[in-house]
């Protein structure tokens, strides 16, 4: 594929070269701020009801903002967003609602219909939607029906409530079309869907974070009312960071100032600092209060107001403009300047970008302009053989990736310490959550999982985010894998941080592949190998391996622990926490997910190693570790017993009690598999060009007889031998998938099930001073509360480990060939090689999202809605994970971080 191809391929490579800041704005904002860990002071750790829902109209936010189809600049200082109200709900709607993990059945979970339909990777074009409902918003009912309901129960959603009965809603589309990197014009859309004439008041925000509030910095951007501009009606901010900026709102709304401060007589009973405060539009609209909103009109915070009432169908746009260019001085449209600019960046505008006073057709011209450009760049990347309804999926996918980046800023040190303007924290957090994690300092951009229920970074989700990412916009996706390396995130001691509510937990080392991956991703559609990007993330890299062979593998016997490594209830006991029988696991998939990482660095290595022979002594150190594993790991020694198990045919944890006994956890899961990550086939052209990793390896296995049970070699190849890498031999591998693809067990209509389905009649059990443990299999949300409760993988199809078996079969192919042959299904008689049954996997995946022959979408379920409604049926949420037996979507519902494989694997596997 050519580097430059498209109008936004030359908008990513002026990015890159620092040319032109056009990733400078973009959809920044969080979904959900409160509720999370960086807002909670509290002495306890309870971060959901340190900052809660109900105070989030009124208080201000110490780290960062949220808002409904918002935009800010990079560093979160300037934030816009829509706020709406239907004449009906109690308070102003300016941000999602959900339930916190405390109130919801299986956890937390956001309670509204929206979707991200479109997004350049520059952000010159952007469109999502949100649905809104005409009845007063179910709050309360939402709350009390879910508290009500136990774990076998599953939540209680929006729908349910029926407020969308007789399409008695409105749709509201919100799109960003850029003139240039400082110029962005904003266009809202409400569609009334009912039957009867409804009141909808629109109020685009635009706000500062909040700065200065807290004793550090106690410079006060501001904005304020500016003379009108013909056809609109004007406010200018003015911020020490971006200098002046002007926001232009067609039409004749009433303009509203207040600050954007706590209502501190509201939420903590006692005198304000100022008497205009954040919740001040909210009494102005809602309750009548006029006195509320500054009348020098001015402040930290503005609105404009647009009050509507539509028709059944009828619709309204709104159009604004968030700008550099000075109003008055903007209003010649056919100048080839289209205006004065007063920002620090001094340079010419393109042309076609309409004049400041033009909010008709050349305001329009601009987004039908910037959606072309956004059609050619996917035209560009998407397969012409694929269908319109997979080519949406992918465009969805995207977009929803590419929406869910957010200004993430979270500093440990001064979070523990407190702020000089605020009162001292208790003293009990510093012997609390992230204590040991004080050098971390957070200020970036970063992909996040999903900005609502998780809007905060999780290293093992980021690595899957940046392999559909590289396909977009290869240099966001590397800038991300290496931003959790840096020093100020990067523990000093090699960790990478996992998670806000625990950083010093353990995720599945999974970045070394992602790296890998990306380099040979963007090699592939880029045509140029940054071999420089491969380098400074490899040595890194080193770091954090050695932190886990000293901390995971304390014997140094090769057998790795690790804790619950991202997979929550999968096990019959709390993995993370101290065992209930004593004693300690030996981890399959710990062990595994170390064999995989010796392997991808192995890779990397000799990559590496190509132009510089120093790394062909590295590439050894890796080799010998990976076999040092496999032997480990399989072989049964005098001493100790291996995690195979030769009369089930597959891998299990195997339990150490304090009197010396070893029990292997008998359940069919996920864990078993993982093994199958560990492989990569080591080519002859490579060998034979790096003669030192040669001669160590021949050493190495001329002087350990047991390695060709760890290393296939073949002469398959006309260049020379070609060796096998691999945890999992040939044998083992055959009884591995007889289980793996049978339908009875693993193999779901839908891709590959976290755990045997053999386990619904045969749940596994364990006894423990009286206590019974088990594991049944669950298709659905979890009956647990291990880890909140809010994930399972005892059933459901999870994208991220579907992904990367599908990656390891197409591996094991391409050493063996067609000669290896399997059932697929098991019982079928239907042999198939294992790339075909690498695309099957995939074929079952990629179908949650794809209408069947009834026309509905496995990932909706048994909605109606979203199955037949066309204002519905296009649209496509990308959930955590899926029902292990009917596809439907379950948890997180705009988790199209590790989802958002999908587009990955009808990139490469089609339908």
């Amino acid at each position: 594929m050519p580097r430059l191809l498209t109008i936004e391929d030359h908008r990513l490579e002026e990015s890159r070269q620092r040319k032109k800041h056009w990733k400078r704005w973009g959809p920044y904002l969080a979904e959900r701020q409160w509720g999370t860990v960086r807002e909670d002071y509290s002495k306890d750790g309870a971060a959901w009801e340190s900052f809660p829902f109900e105070h989030t109209h009124a208080r201000a936010y110490r780290w960062g903002e949220d808002g409904i189809g918002g935009l800010s600049d990079r560093h979160q200082m300037i934030c816009f967003a829509l706020a709406l109200w239907n004449g009906r709900d109690p308070i102003l709607k300016e941000r999602l609602f959900g339930l916190t993990g405390n109130q919801g059945n299986h956890g937390e979970d956001v309670k509204e219909y929206y979707f991200y339909l479109d997004s350049t990777p520059t952000h010159s074009y952007m469109r999502m939607l949100y649905k809104y409902p005409q009845a007063e918003f179910p709050y309360a009912r939402l709350l009390e029906e879910n508290q009500r309901r136990g774990r076998s129960a599953p939540e209680f959603e929006l729908l349910d409530t029926g407020v969308f009965e007789g399409n008695r809603y409105f749709d509201v589309f919100v799109e960003y079309a850029k003139g240039d990197v400082e110029d962005i014009l904003i266009k809202i859309t409400a569609i009334n869907r009912g039957p009867e004439l409804a009141v909808l008041h629109l109020l685009p925000t635009l706000w500062f974070r909040n700065t200065w509030s807290w004793g550090k910095d106690l410079r006060r951007p501001i904005v304020r009312n500016a003379p009108d501009t013909p056809g609109a009606v004007c406010a200018e901010l003015q911020h020490w960071e971006y200098g002046k900026r002007w926001l232009l709102c067609a039409g004749q709304p009433e303009l509203l100032f207040t600050e954007n401060e706590t209502n501190y007589a509201r939420i903590f009973n006692y005198r304000s600092r100022t008497p205009y405060v954040k919740d001040a539009f909210h009494e102005w609209l809602i309750h009548g209060n006029k006195a509320a909103v500054n009348p020098e009109r001015a402040g930290t915070k503005m609105a404009a107001h647009y009050p509507l009432q539509l028709g059944p169908g009828d619709s309204a746009t709104l159009k604004l403009r968030l700008t550099d260019i000075d109003p008055l001085g903007g209003m010649d449209a056919d100048s080839p300047m289209v205006g004065t600019i007063t920002s620090p960046a001094h340079q010419e505008r393109a042309e076609g970008v309409p004049g400041t006073n033009d909010f008709a057709k050349g305001f329009d011209a601009l987004f039908v302009q910037r959606q072309k450009e956004a059609d050619e760049f996917y035209s560009s990347r998407l397969a012409k053989e694929l269908s319109g309804d997979a080519h949406l999926v992918m465009r969805q996918a995207y977009a929803g990736m590419l929406w869910s980046k957010q200004f993430y800023h979270y500093d440990v040190h001064t979070w523990l310490d407190g702020d000089p303007a605020g009162p001292a924290p208790p003293e009990e957090r510093w012997e609390g959550r992230n204590r040991e994690w004080t050098h971390l300092y957070n200020d970036d951009v970063i992909s996040m999982p999903d900005k609502w229920e998780y809007p905060w970074y999780a290293a093992w989700d980021l690595a899957f985010h940046t392999i559909p990412l590289a396909l977009v916009d290869p240099d966001y996706a590397k800038e991300q894998l290496i931003l959790l390396l840096r020093e100020w995130y990067m523990h000093p001691n090699g960790q990478l941080p996992a998670y806000e509510w625990a950083f010093g937990d353990v995720n599945p080392p999974v970045h070394a592949w992602a790296a890998w991956r990306v380099y040979k991703i963007e090699r592939r559609v880029r045509g140029v190998a940054d071999r420089g990007f491969l380098e400074k993330i490899f040595h890194k890299l080193l770091l954090n391996f050695t932190w886990w062979v000293n901390r995971k593998d304390p014997d140094g016997r090769n057998i790795f622990q690790g804790g619950f490594l991202g997979l929550d209830n999968i096990g019959v006991f709390d993995r993370s926490a101290p065992l209930p029988t004593g004693g300690h696991l030996e981890q399959s998939d710990g062990t595994s997910w170390m064999g995989m990482y010796c392997l991808n660095m192995l890779a990397i290595a000799l990559e590496l190693a190509k132009d510089d022979q120093a790394y062909e002594d590295v590439a050894s150190k890796f080799f010998e570790h990976f076999v040092h594993i496999a032997h480990a790991m399989n072989v049964i020694g005098c001493d100790r017993r291996s995690l195979w198990d030769a009369e089930d045919g597959f891998y299990y944890d195997l339990l150490h009690l304090p009197n010396g006994d070893e029990h292997f956890l008998k359940i069919r899961s996920m864990v078993g598999l993982i093994p199958l990550f560990a492989v990569e086939t080591l080519e002859p052209e490579i060998v034979d060009r790096l003669p030192g990793f040669k001669r160590r390896m021949q050493w190495f296995i001329d002087h350990h007889p047991d390695v060709p049970e760890h290393i296939e070699m073949t002469q398959r190849s006309a260049r020379g031998v070609r060796r096998l890498l691999s945890l999992v031999n040939r044998k083992q591998l055959k009884r591995v998938l007889w289980r793996m693809l049978d339908e009875t067990e693993f193999l779901s209509p839908y891709g590959v099930r976290a755990l045997s389905r053999y386990h619904l009649e045969h749940p596994y059990e364990v006894q423990v001073n009286d206590h019974i443990s088990r594991v049944d299999y669950e298709p659905a949300e979890s009956s647990t509360g291990i880890f909140g409760g809010n994930s399972n993988w005892r059933g459901p199809v999870w994208f991220p480990m579907n992904y990367l078996l599908i990656e390891s079969l197409q591996k094991y192919h391409h050493y063996y060939g067609e000669d290896f042959k399997i059932e697929c299904p098991t019982h079928s008689r239907r042999e198939s090689d294992l790339w075909q049954v690498a695309a099957e996997i995939s074929r079952r995946l990629t179908h949650i999202f794809l209408p069947g022959k009834d026309g509905r979408r496995p990932f909706a379920g048994s909605a109606d809605l979203f199955n037949k409604d066309p204002h519905w049926r296009d649209l496509v949420l990308f959930y955590e994970y899926f029902h292990g037996d009917n596809g439907a979507g379950i948890g997180a519902s705009h988790q199209t971080g590790w989802t958002g494989l999908v587009a990955k694997l009808l990139e490469q596997s089609g339908e």
